[in-house]
């Protein structure tokens, strides 16, 4: 057996379908070729052939476990946000505070170009409002600005970048969005959903993509500091157009980063006039693991069915518990959604569809029940993305049609207390994210933080999974808690299934590849309430340290 990568000493948590538990793993050319208990290694370490210029790990009674997966977040997005000015309520408890960090970003680069912002919330605002037109005509009234809510589903923008959209009271909303407006009906410079956002937006010049991937090469190694060794870009296309496609192919090729990549492809990439509209599923596939050498894969074709409930652009069945007269806004009707559905599932694609709202999660299951009963395909895997709001009947829907459910869990922490008291009102908001139901169900599903909605980190995922506990320290919905194993599969060998991966990646396993994340503490043996804080001490790609902590040298 030859051997390139040997770790000694390490609590191993595999996380295969027996819960095998090892003190050693070698691996060879990026592929575990052994994995044993202290013991065993003893008695067969001399029928080794160790490599020259073998790479030895001693982890000192660390644990090893599966790299993690995240299968849902926006890595090209929150690379661009290290360009700009953070708005975000880490940093801003008024829309005076945010009016003075553009102010000091306008004087430090003083010149004409768009001032842009990211993460604002309104509901952590003191003014509890969105900023507006005239807030962010105190920064500049020469210097368009253009700032995105935390939701990413809202922005706003400033009297000058109205002015070069060429918007006006006039405009008319587009479908699938709107323009806030004050009581004379004059745009007030607030944009709901990328239907309006767009409108301003296309009007930002784009950046090169140089410049956005040394942006990207900032931003993995935040990525790669959390133990992600797979991720999942959940919109290519979203921000820049289809220029991010070549952008992200041109990352790995200059090795930018070290992960596997898995790409949702936004639909209108896929449709007429798209540049894949000529593409079918495989062929899409086979194209992006030859540009990229075998560091990405087709994800899926990506659909927006609402918007975000802190955005009160979720549609939901029941009003919103502050307004009995809001529902929310479908992104599609339906008969438009069943048919891109239906092409695209023709097309071999699986589907992913963002829904939060339950009337959005009834709409899609709708459409992918159309595409399933009119062409039946078995393994498709199509999934819902957030699935904040799901009822029991939906989650028993997902299970006979085996549709697949990436939970945005962070939310439980983030917006859980603004949900119970503001938008959902409190038994709606204890079922949010239903994770027990899904387990029990046996439900294909995941974690993912959506970063930058809220940042990377799959021990965060697992912790709120587990805990639920919301911002102001509360549990919300323990019926909904899973516990502390099925957590950490959510972000291991069950988003290996969601992506296809699971002969390949996902547990530690004689065969697969040599993905892992190294931890100072057993997840599944400390308090629960810690989990959050657990180091991560390495990231290991394909047999090789691709992050390791200054804290600890592994290396022998």
């Amino acid at each position: 057996m030859k051997v390139d990568l040997l770790i000694e000493n390490a609590n191993i948590i595999t996380l295969d379908a027996n819960s095998t538990r090892a003190n050693v793993v070698a691996s060879y050319k990026g592929r575990i070729v052994g994995l044993w208990t202290k013991d065993e290694f003893n008695h067969i370490k001399d029928s080794l052939v160790f490599e020259k210029g073998i790479h030895e790990v001693d982890l000192n009674g660390a644990t090893l476990i599966p790299g993690f997966i995240d299968t849902h977040n926006h890595l090209l997005i929150y690379a661009l946000n290290k360009s700009q000015v953070d708005c975000s309520p880490t940093y801003n408890k008024s829309i005076t505070d945010i009016i003075s960090k553009l102010k000091d970003f306008a004087n430090v680069q003083a010149d004409s170009s768009w001032i842009l912002g990211f993460g604002y919330d309104d509901t952590m605002l003191l003014e509890n409002r969105h900023p507006t037109k005239e807030d962010l005509d105190k920064v500049s009234t020469d210097r368009p600005i253009f700032i995105r809510h935390i939701s990413n589903h809202l922005a706003v923008a400033n009297s000058k970048a109205l002015e070069i959209a060429k918007l006006d009271a006039s405009i008319k909303d587009p479908d699938g969005g709107h323009f806030g407006r004050d009581a004379l009906n004059n745009l007030n410079g607030v944009l709901y959903e990328p239907a309006a956002m767009d409108l301003v937006f296309n009007s930002i010049p784009t950046p090169t993509t140089e410049e956005v991937i040394d942006l990207i090469r900032l931003a993995a190694q935040d990525y790669l500091a959390q133990g992600i060794t797979t991720n999942t870009d959940a919109g290519v296309g979203l921000t820049l157009g289809s220029i991010e496609y070549g952008i992200h192919i041109e990352a790995l090729k200059v090795q930018a980063h070290p992960m596997r990549m898995r790409l949702m492809i936004m639909n209108d990439m896929l449709l007429e006039g798209g540049i894949f509209e000529q593409y079918d599923a495989q062929q899409l596939h086979q194209k992006i693991l030859q540009d990229s050498n075998g560091m990405a894969k087709l994800d899926s074709a990506k659909l927006f069915q609402d918007g975000s409930i802190q955005g009160l652009t979720g549609a939901l069945r029941q009003p919103y518990y502050n307004d009995a007269n809001l529902y929310g806004d479908l992104i599609f009707p339906q008969s438009t959604l069943n048919d891109y559905v239906l092409d695209f599932h023709n097309r071999g694609f699986r589907i992913a569809t963002h829904g939060n709202g339950d009337r959005s999660i009834g709409s899609i299951l709708e459409a992918y029940q159309y595409a399933l009963d009119i062409s039946p395909r078995d393994d498709h895997r199509h999934r819902i993305e957030h699935v904040q709001t799901a009822t029991s009947e939906d989650l028993e829907f997902m299970k006979k049609y085996e549709i697949a459910a990436s939970f945005f869990i962070n939310h439980v922490y983030y917006w859980g207390d603004r949900h119970k008291n503001i938008f959902l009102g409190p038994e709606r908001a204890e079922r949010m994210n239903p994770l027990k139901e899904a387990d029990d169900l046996d439900l294909l599903y995941t974690l993912h933080s959506d970063c930058p909605i809220t940042p990377i980190s799959p021990l965060f995922s697992i912790w709120a999974a587990v805990n639920r506990i919301t911002r102001d320290g509360h549990v919300l919905g323990d019926a909904q808690k899973i516990d502390v194993e099925s957590a950490l599969k959510s972000m291991t060998i069950y988003g290996a299934q969601l992506n296809f991966d699971e002969q390949e990646l996902g547990s530690i396993e004689i065969g697969k590849l040599a993905d892992f994340a190294v931890l100072d503490q057993d997840p599944t043996a400390v308090d629960p309430m810690t989990i959050k804080d657990i180091n991560i001490l390495a990231t290991i790609i394909n047999g090789e340290i691709v992050f390791e902590s200054k804290k600890l040298a592994l290396s022998k």
